[in-house]
């Protein structure tokens, strides 16, 4: 069978573009399977608590691609071993610079307090540590009630805003199996000046924690207030001005009785003409049978007869 050039030409171009296709294919095939290159990686062996430094048998390493290596980690266990955790580390989690302390920085709450910063410790009880809801992470507002030397009133004020609380009692990590608990001790995270306001305040006044949401940042210009303010507001009743009266005329001298002089009564005038009473008659009954009439006579004519 005779087969046409031009046919022949076709699958010959046809062939050669497909052994090509796959040759390219095959060859990005076997750059995928090439072993890329690892590095050592520092993880916790064990959770790791803040506070505690960290001992060589809480932490090991496993091997990472070198490109998936995190920014901050470790290769090395010598890098790590002894130095104060700051935030909590779970199993198998990456020992970051970020999370740890620098050697020597102290143990406890120590190592979580930044370059600049106090923590400072009050004494609280149910009502003002927020009925066992203040928990380490959160944030507080912290308010004093008293009456300074000079002032003529009690009042409240707001001492410190957006405080984070370190520790709560002795626990110094929550997680999300934390729950609320009833502390003596509330430890808190502030600045000189505030840790001088703050111990003011504590010494001189009744303080209260309020609890705010952590990721309320704004800090509001609060103003005091006075014990006469909040009776004010509908609270207490203005007394009746009535009784003071009363009881200022009770207090000042008898005043001198005046007699006035009453006019005598007047009578009363007729409001209508007086109507003349009618002129006397006499009358007289006359029975006739069963008839029975009666005549009258004028009171003058009997004067008259009389006279004659």
């Amino acid at each position: 069978m005779h087969l046409d050039r031009r046919f022949l030409i076709i699958v010959g171009t046809s062939l050669a573009w497909g052994l090509i296709v796959s040759l390219v294919f095959y060859r990005m095939a076997l750059g995928t399977r090439r072993p890329t290159a690892e590095k050592a990686l520092v993880v916790a062996a064990e959770p790791l608590s803040p506070g505690a430094a960290i001992e060589a048998s809480a932490v090991k390493t496993t091997r990472v691609p070198a490109n998936l290596f995190p920014k901050g980690a470790y290769s090395r266990k010598e890098d790590v071993v002894g130095r104060p955790v700051i935030s909590s580390i779970g199993v198998d989690e990456p020992i970051l610079d970020s999370r740890l302390a620098e050697r020597g920085s102290g143990f406890g709450v120590a190592p979580m307090i930044p370059t600049g910063m106090r923590a400072a410790s009050v004494r609280v009880n149910d009502v003002a540590g927020v009925a066992g809801f203040i928990l380490p992470g959160m944030r507080v507002d912290v308010l004093v009630t008293g009456k300074p030397p000079g002032a003529d009133d009690t009042f409240t004020a707001t001492v410190l805003q957006n405080v984070t609380v370190l520790s709560a009692g002795q626990s110094i990590q929550t997680d999300g199996k934390s729950q609320s608990m009833s502390v003596t001790v509330v430890t808190l995270l502030v600045d000189p000046l505030q840790a001088e306001s703050l111990m003011l305040a504590v010494n001189e006044g009744h303080i209260q924690l309020v609890l705010r949401n952590s990721s309320d940042q704004k800090v509001d210009a609060t103003a005091r207030r006075e014990l006469r303010d909040l009776y004010s507001h509908g609270v207490a009743v203005a007394p009746d001005p009535a009784p003071r009266l009363v009881a200022a005329q009770t207090h000042t001298a008898p005043r001198p009785e005046t007699r006035v002089p009453v006019p005598a009564p007047v009578s009363a005038l007729p409001l209508v003409p007086a109507v003349l009473a009618p002129p006397a008659v006499d009358s007289i009954i006359l029975i006739r049978g069963n008839q029975k009439t009666v005549e009258t006579f004028p009171a003058e004519a009997r004067n008259h007869d009389g006279g004659k």
